[in-house]
C-alpha cells in the first residue's frame, strides 16, 4: 500500500453513492418563493402607507363625508358628466355636515373634496386586487413556503374588514346631530391599518432569512430584550390609537401652547360632568392631555429600553435600537411642532408618517432580539 503524506484528506470511497443531504420540508418550496413573496409584501407595504397617508389628508381637509353611499364596486367610476356630479352634490347636501358646517359650498368645491375621498377608497381597493393577484398566483403554484398560507390568506381577510370598518366609520358621520365620523371609530380604522402594516413588516422580516437560519437565530434570542421591545410595541400602537382619538376631534388644534396647555399644567377643562364616560372621546382637553403623556411615558420607556439594547452582544441588535430610539426623538419633535402650530397638514401628515416610521422600526428591533444576526469576532454577520 502506498504511503499518504500525514495532512493528505481521506476520502470515503462510498461519498459518492450516499444521498445527498436537503433543508426538508421547511425550505422545500421553490427556489426564489421566499423573495418574491417578500416583494409582493413590499409592494403591499408601501400602499398601505400610501393609505394612512391619504387618508390622514382625507380627514384633515374634511372630505370624509363627501360620499354619502358605499358601493364597492360601482363606486369605482367616479361621475362622468355634469349630471352625475350634480346628483352626487345633491346627495351630500342632505347630511348634517353641510348643513351646518358647508352651507356655502358650491359644486366645484364639492368636486375637490369628492375627489379626496373617491382617491382613498379607489386606493384601497387597488391594495385587494394586488393582494388577491399576488396569493392567488403564488397559491396556484404552488409557492407559498410551509405554514405560510394562513398568515397570508389573514392579511386579505384583515384587508377586506378594514373597508368594511371604513364604511362603518363613515356611516357614523351621516346621521342627524353628527358632523364628522365618530372618534372611536376612526380609531378603530387607523389601529387596524397598523395592524395589517405591522404583520407586513414583521412578515417580510421573516422572509428576508431561510427557515433553517430562523431556527438557529432563535436560541441566539434575548429573551428579555424581546420582551421590552413587546411592551414598547403594544404601548406604541396604544399611543397611536389616542393620536386617532385626538384627529377625531381636532383636539390637536385647542391647546396650541407647549409645555403647558392654555398656560395650565392640567387644563381646567379636563372634565366635563355632561359628557360622563364620553369625556374620554369627545372632551379635547382630556383627550390631547392623555396623548401627551402618553408620549411622555412612551419616549422615557423607549430611553430604557435602548439602554438594554446597549448590552446586546450582536451589533446589528444594537444599532436597529439606534434607529429606532432617532426615531422617537424625531416623532417627539413633529409632535411638539405640531401642538405649537396647530397641526397644519404637511405637519400632521408627516407625524402620521412618523407614527409608521416609528412603528415599523420597533418591530424590526423586536424582530432581531428575536432572531438576531451572530456576529464573529471579526464582526462577519453569520
Amino acid at each position: 500500500m502506498a504511503k499518504r503524506p500525514v495532512f493528505q484528506e481521506v476520502l470515503d470511497p462510498t461519498a459518492s453513492s450516499r444521498p445527498v443531504t436537503t433543508t426538508g420540508m421547511i425550505d422545500a418550496a421553490p427556489r426564489g418563493a421566499r423573495r418574491a413573496i417578500r416583494i409582493w409584501l413590499m409592494v403591499l407595504f408601501v400602499m398601505v402607507l400610501a393609505m394612512i397617508a391619504l387618508g390622514g389628508a382625507t380627514r384633515l381637509t374634511g372630505s370624509g363625508l363627501s360620499i354619502t353611499e358605499w358601493a364597492p364596486v360601482t363606486g369605482t367610476i367616479p361621475p362622468l358628466n355634469e349630471a352625475d356630479w350634480q346628483a352626487e352634490f345633491e346627495a351630500y347636501k342632505q347630511i348634517p355636515q353641510y348643513v351646518e358646517v358647508n352651507p356655502d359650498m358650491d359644486l366645484a368645491g364639492f368636486k375637490e373634496i369628492y375627489l379626496w375621498e373617491w382617491s382613498h377608497r379607489l386606493l384601497g381597493r387597488l391594495i385587494g386586487l394586488v393582494w388577491a393577484a399576488g396569493f392567488f398566483f403564488f397559491l396556484a403554484t404552488r409557492r407559498i413556503p410551509t405554514g405560510w398560507t394562513p398568515r397570508l390568506l389573514g392579511l386579505g381577510a384583515l384587508g377586506g374588514l378594514q373597508g368594511a370598518i371604513g364604511w362603518w366609520m363613515v356611516s357614523s358621520g351621516l346621521v342627524e346631530g353628527m358632523t364628522r365620523v365618530a372618534s372611536y371609530r376612526l380609531a378603530t380604522h387607523l389601529g387596524l391599518a397598523f395592524v395589517i402594516l405591522g404583520l407586513i413588516t414583521w412578515y417580510v422580516l421573516l422572509l428576508g432569512r431561510t427557515e433553517a437560519d430562523l431556527l438557529r437565530a432563535r436560541r441566539a434570542g434575548e429573551a428579555k430584550l424581546f420582551s421590552m421591545s413587546t411592551g414598547l410595541m403594544h404601548l406604541a400602537f396604544v399611543q397611536i390609537l389616542i393620536g386617532a382619538l385626538v384627529a377625531g376631534i381636532d383636539a390637536g388644534r385647542t391647546y396650541t401652547g407647549w409645555p403647558t396647555m392654555g398656560g395650565e399644567w392640567i387644563p381646567s377643562l379636563i372634565w366635563d360632568p355632561a359628557l360622563g364616560w364620553r369625556n374620554l372621546f369627545e372632551n379635547p382637553a382630556l383627550v390631547q392631555f392623555v396623548h401627551r403623556m402618553t408620549g411622555y411615558l412612551l419616549a422615557i420607556f423607549a430611553v430604557v429600553v435602548w439602554l438594554r439594547a446597549r448590552r446586546s452582544p450582536h451589533s446589528v441588535t444594537r444599532g436597529a435600537f439606534t434607529a429606532m430610539i432617532a426615531a422617537v426623538a424625531v416623532q417627539v419633535g413633529l409632535g411638539i411642532m405640531n401642538v405649537i402650530h396647530a397641526s397644519p397638514l404637511p405637519l400632521a401628515l408627516a407625524h402620521q408618517l412618523g407614527a409608521v416610521a416609528l412603528f415599523s422600526l420597533i418591530i424590526r428591533a423586536r424582530h432581531h432580539a428575536r432572531y438576531p444576526h451572530e456576529t464573529s469576532v471579526r464582526g462577519t454577520i453569520r
